[in-house]
């Protein structure tokens, strides 16, 4: 009797793709008849192993035609046995490993928000942290810390992500230095490739990096950057969220049943600086008109705090949370934690729509600045060109019912949650299809 081989259903894991910012997944089941089939996987493996099973149970050893049967179906199971192989191999050598060098906080941001990445050891003041996990076609590892210096950790990947912070001179110097040791081990062949995830300058005076860039005789294939930068062009130089501050350890937020359904205690909130002739400044004063700062959690500074005490940070997420809007005036820059962080806890932001100076602006690619990635991305925020819009807004959110707002809050929390995974997918894609070898056979 002809003994028959156990079939090792194999399916192949392609390309995930976004439609509306939700994940599909495309497969291809290698069936006995070498035949892909795109059905349901588990039916279809159902069918074909009872198909097996009947066999066997039926087999008639002086019945040719089912003997010749099995004897090709055993030929078939062989030759895709071989198919198998063979693609299992081609996945292994187009897969990539990609290093990532966190030396700015919104590193932090990339991996435990958007990439719902783990880091060891958890305590956020360790020297040195690292996490990793499979991704696409990817396997990213993350190393962060202190005790992450150039020359002085091992560099176990050829694909490289630099995450730097070049807001300011002293850090931009800092992040240079980091180039330049890429750049090094670029020369010196031990890696073949660099990506850079830069927080930008709030007033987007970003030139120092441009001579970095592959596109300008550098070395650098990709920069990922913060703020509406206006050297954006979708090709090798991309937008990126701003996020929340990490580096004031704002956590990770899972959406809760009372986050969603409870009623709030005040219609919005300011916590923040208030600059002097700024616009803050009018927002303050439209809130004292008729009482309005009374329906709002109000708590304006004069100076602005780098660091949070454990008491201010605990005022400022229970505020996120009891208040069903949060204002959104404008800094140095458009776009601020704050927008983020509101998103986190179901509070939708209220922004104040309007251009800061500096070198900001429109791109070849995005007319809709400020905060064209997130205006693009469809976010359901309120838009506001001036304070004197404000009264009208909390007169129509004193009449919303709780339920309405229940649905707002609901939008809001699958809306940021699409985004990051939009971006996730994103940010996966445009490595490897700039890293992986174009395989155009």
């Amino acid at each position: 009797m002809l003994e028959i081989l156990a079939f090792d259903v194999v399916v192949i894991h392609l390309v995930p793709i976004l439609e509306e910012f939700h994940y599909q997944q495309k497969y291809i089941l290698f069936r006995a008849d070498n035949t892909p089939h795109g059905s349901e996987i588990v039916k279809g493996c159902k069918d074909f192993t009872d198909h097996i099973a009947l066999g066997n149970e039926e087999w008639n050893p002086w019945d040719a035609d089912e003997k010749n049967e099995l004897a090709a179906s055993q030929q078939r199971y062989e030759a895709n046995l071989k198919m198998i192989k063979y693609a299992r191999s081609h996945l292994e050598q187009t897969s990539l490993r990609v290093q990532i060098w966190g030396k700015a906080a919104i590193g932090l941001y990339l991996w435990q928000h958007i990439f719902g990445g783990h880091l060891e050891p958890a305590d956020v003041i360790a020297q040195w942290r690292e996490g990793s996990q499979n991704a696409g076609k990817t396997y990213f590892s993350f190393l962060t810390g202190p005790s992450v210096v150039p020359g002085y950790f091992s560099v176990e990947a050829e694909h490289v992500v630099l995450v730097l912070n070049g807001r300011e001179p002293a850090k931009v110097a800092y992040a240079t230095q980091w180039l330049h040791y890429a750049r090094t081990l670029m020369e010196s062949r031990k890696i073949r490739h660099v990506a850079v995830l830069l927080l930008g300058n709030e007033q987007c005076n970003n030139a120092w990096i441009q001579p970095y860039l592959k596109r300008n005789g550098g070395f650098v294939n990709l920069l990922f950057v913060t703020y509406d930068y206006a050297f954006i062009n979708e090709e090798d130089i991309f937008q990126w969220p701003l996020g929340v501050a990490t580096y004031r350890n704002f956590p990770v937020v899972e959406p809760s049943w009372s986050m969603l359904h409870d009623p709030r205690s005040y219609l919005c909130n300011f916590l923040g600086t208030v600059y002097k002739n700024s616009s803050r400044e009018t927002l303050i004063e439209i809130l004292k008109q008729d009482g309005l700062d009374k329906l709002c959690w109000i708590a304006a500074r004069e100076q602005w705090q780098p660091q949070e005490t454990n008491e201010s940070f605990k005022n400022y997420q229970d505020a996120l949370l009891q208040s069903d809007l949060t204002l959104c005036p404008v800094g140095i820059n458009t776009e601020c934690y704050r927008i983020y962080e509101a998103c986190s806890y179901g509070s939708l932001p209220v922004i104040e729509d309007v251009m800061t100076p500096g070198d900001c602006g429109n791109s070849s690619v995005y007319h809709s600045a400020p905060l064209q990635l997130l205006k693009t991305m469809g976010a359901p925020f309120i838009f506001i060109k001036n304070w004197k819009e404000l009264p009208a807004i909390l007169e129509k959110e004193k009449k919303m019912s709780l339920q309405e707002k229940i649905q707002r809050r609901k939008k809001l929390l699958e809306w940021y949650r699409n985004f990051k995974a939009w971006m996730r997918q994103k940010f996966i894609n445009t490595l490897e299809n700039s890293f992986l070898p174009n395989d155009k056979g």
